[in-house]
């Protein structure tokens, strides 16, 4: 599928309306919402042709030119993991696991191993994969959904904070201003909407760093920019100990960030010691569609 560059089209979404990092962060860096659908009218008993059932309504996704002119002028005060506007907890009671795919620099791989864990305990996660990963590993999207334990969210196109001014994390350039942002989030969009056949709904960057006007944006194109509460692997850097420790000690309402693509890193044997331990103590894991990300 060719990556949009330049000016996007007109796109449709179904829909239904519209904590500090680690520094191991920058190892890191939708389904649609069911559409709403009114019930069909009776046919009036004198008439001789019932009427028709209405379809879907369809929210219009603005374009890259009306999005920069919606917000060019916007200075952003705000800065980091938790701005307004990012969903760093969810309401819902249980814990969701999330795992970040990165790709390029940041890690192309898969730990298969974690992947079987979930399938083995089954414990749900979401998945944010990254346009890069997506291009090193044909079709791995379409096989992790297919395991029925994982929901996938949009973690960008090049791996970049999301910044409308170029702001940096770790070392990381940021996204230089608002068209950026939307080559950002949009093609990468693109390309999980082609490959799964729905639009994500979740995202998150590059460092998982923004700026509220970036965060603007993101909820203007229909995607949720969801942060952390727990850091559950320091960027794929933390001792399997360390690792054990932060995800076993994840409550109700905690969503956690992990990496899944670092094979080598110690990742899943910190996994592989809390999860099973979660799951028999009667830990509720969520999915992404579940836990309310509003």
């Amino acid at each position: 599928m060719a990556i949009l560059t330049g000016e996007f089209t007109r796109r449709t979404l179904l829909a239904a309306g519209a904590v500090t990092a680690l520094a191991g962060l920058a190892g890191c860096g939708q389904e649609p919402r069911e559409a709403s659908v009114q019930p069909s009218p009776q046919p009036d008993p004198a008439s001789a042709s019932p009427t028709p059932t209405p379809t879907p309504s369809a929210a219009a996704v603005p374009t890259k030119a009306e999005l920069v002119q919606a917000y060019a002028g916007r200075v952003p005060t705000q800065w980091g993991t938790d701005v307004t506007g990012v969903v760093s907890r969810t309401p819902a009671p249980g814990v969701l696991l999330t795992l970040d795919l990165c790709g390029g620099p940041g890690g192309a791989a898969l730990d298969q191993r974690i992947v079987d864990l979930l399938v083995e305990y089954a414990v749900p996660a979401g998945v944010f994969v990254n346009a890069r990963w997506i291009d090193a590993n044909p079709g791995a999207v379409e096989r992790l959904i297919a395991t029925g334990v994982i929901e996938m969210g949009n973690h960008g196109t090049s791996h970049r904070p999301l910044s409308v001014t170029g702001r940096a994390a770790y070392g990381i350039n940021g996204t230089a201003d608002v068209g950026a942002v939307v080559d950002e989030v949009l093609t990468c969009h693109d390309r999980l909407t082609t490959l799964t056949g729905t639009a994500p709904r979740w995202f998150r960057s590059g460092t998982a760093h923004y700026d509220e006007v970036a965060v603007d944006i993101l909820r203007a194109v229909g995607e949720v920019p969801v942060g952390f509460s727990v850091n559950g692997d320091a960027g794929a850097t933390a001792s399997a100990t360390a690792v054990d420790q932060a995800v076993r000690g994840a409550k109700p309402g905690d969503i956690v960030i992990a990496h899944a693509n670092h094979p080598n890193a110690a990742t899943f044997t910190g996994l592989a010691r809390a999860l099973p331990a979660m799951v028999a103590n009667g830990t509720r894991f969520l999915r992404l569609s579940e836990a309310d990300l509003t």
